[in-house]
């Protein structure tokens, strides 16, 4: 017997278009919502686009008793009781920036976790400038009212820490509501990191620029005196040449770490697998610098492990970081007269980590200087660091690389009895530590 295909029955129908009827004004106002995210760059248009779907999809199966009117006023039927409460509820959490929702007299009507976490006083019914107790956010919500028009504000907090934030103030309204009977969407977008790296960009500029200065200063004044008073003058002309060759080496080589340092941090997301055997790398960076140990009558020991030390890597990386590392226990612990290098294998919370370490046993440094060792341009004596041609940018350079390695740095010194600093890197597990064995082995 044949079977007819059954449609819709007209209750059916009539409860789908109530349902699309009752929930047309929730819709319109999350999508006057989505596209100001969109508009603001604050949430990309497919995830805007696939939120709306989601928010479509919830209005037309979930549950249509209205239980009380959706944002009454306190006292009254909780804000968010019925349908079309649940619904603009359910956009507000889908966001990960911090948004509250309001009335246009400036009481809460519902906020997300990220809002809850930003103020923690936040609560439904209460007037926001109870728990924001912010001018400009007041300001912004009250000039929103007036105008009907979206407003931004920027503020910032500096307890418990300096965080910058943008505040964007949003009437939302159903077109044939009056002005009076809308709410309003408060957006919180937290500026932080973008403030943060804009100030590291004028700081890196300032010392850049200062330390270009100082050298091109003085080419300038000795090609200025071989022009003039020392035109003639053999002996000087020679003197000053080397001085001259010096200063233009010393901007060689800012340069070269400059880049250097652009172009790790450019791939810094990237992290290399290829497994490299720290033992040969530490022996030719100590080889390679010998000419140095020599002239500061230095020693270098290194106390060679048994077996191999293989970490994904960068080779060429891996040396630039240990030839800062040696460089600078030459360089600066050189009173100490020797610097020993050794290897170990420890087990950490996540895996076996080989740990490097370089040791002089010069003046050491204090202890308000080692959390800034890292930072570029940061010199625990400005005057030795140039006299010595470092450009303040060898450690920063050896944090930055170690990163990009899954690495670290442990710095610990103790004046006059030397500084050791130690690098941790990840040891190569399974089959690509066993075939790197083996190539080693037959090497």
């Amino acid at each position: 017997m044949a079977t007819e295909k059954s449609s819709p029955s007209p209750e059916r129908r009539r409860g789908l278009t109530g349902r699309v009827a009752r929930a047309r004004w929730p819709l319109v106002a999350s999508a006057l919502v989505l596209f100001g995210f969109v508009a603001a760059s604050l949430v990309p248009a497919a995830y805007a686009l696939a939120a709306f779907v989601a928010i479509v999809a919830a209005a037309l199966v979930g549950p249509l008793e209205r239980t009380g009117d959706a944002f009454a006023p306190p006292g009254a039927a909780p804000a968010g009781a019925g349908a079309d409460g649940r619904l603009l509820e359910a956009v507000i959490a889908s966001f990960p920036i911090p948004v509250v929702l309001l009335e246009r007299n400036g009481r809460v009507v519902a906020f997300n976790e990220a809002a809850r976490l930003m103020a923690p006083a936040l609560a439904r019914g209460d007037a926001v400038s109870l728990a924001l107790r912010v001018p400009e956010v007041v300001e912004a919500l009250r000039q929103a009212v007036a105008s009907g028009a979206p407003q931004r504000a920027e503020f910032s907090e500096r307890v418990p820490v300096d965080r910058w934030v943008a505040l964007h103030a949003v009437p939302v309204a159903p077109p044939a509501a009056a002005a009076e009977t809308g709410l309003m969407l408060l957006v919180f977008q937290d500026l932080t990191p973008l403030r943060r790296v804009e100030e590291m960009r004028v700081d890196f500029v300032a010392n850049a620029s200062h330390e270009l200065r100082t050298p091109l200063a003085s080419l300038s004044g000795f090609i200025d005196t071989l022009q003039g008073p020392a035109r003639d003058d053999a002996a000087a002309r020679d003197r000053f040449l080397g001085i001259m060759k010096s200063q233009a080496t010393r901007m060689a080589r800012l340069i070269d770490d400059l880049l250097s340092l652009s172009r790790v941090e450019l791939n810094e997301h990237l992290h290399p697998e290829t497994p490299v055997d720290l033992v040969p790398v530490v022996r030719q960076v100590a080889d390679s610098l010998q000419m140095l140990a020599r002239e500061r009558e230095v020693e270098i020991r290194i106390a060679v492990p048994p077996a191999p030390l293989l970490v994904p890597g960068d080779r060429d990386e891996l040396t630039r970081v240990f030839e800062n590392l040696v460089e600078n226990a030459l360089k600066y612990g050189a009173s100490g007269k020797i610097v020993e290098i050794g290897f170990a294998v420890e087990q950490t919370p996540d895996g076996r980590e080989a740990v490097v370490s370089v040791c002089d046993h010069g003046p050491g440094i204090a202890a308000e200087h080692l959390p800034r060792l890292t930072e570029r341009f940061y010199r625990v004596d400005v005057g030795h660091s140039r006299a010595e041609g470092g450009t303040g940018l060898g450690l920063a350079l050896v944090k930055h690389i170690l990163n990009r390695h899954r690495g670290r740095l442990a710095i610990e010194s103790v004046l006059g009895q030397g500084a050791t600093f130690a690098v941790r890197l990840p040891l190569c597990t399974g089959t690509a530590a066993e075939a790197a064995r083996i190539t080693s082995q037959n090497q």
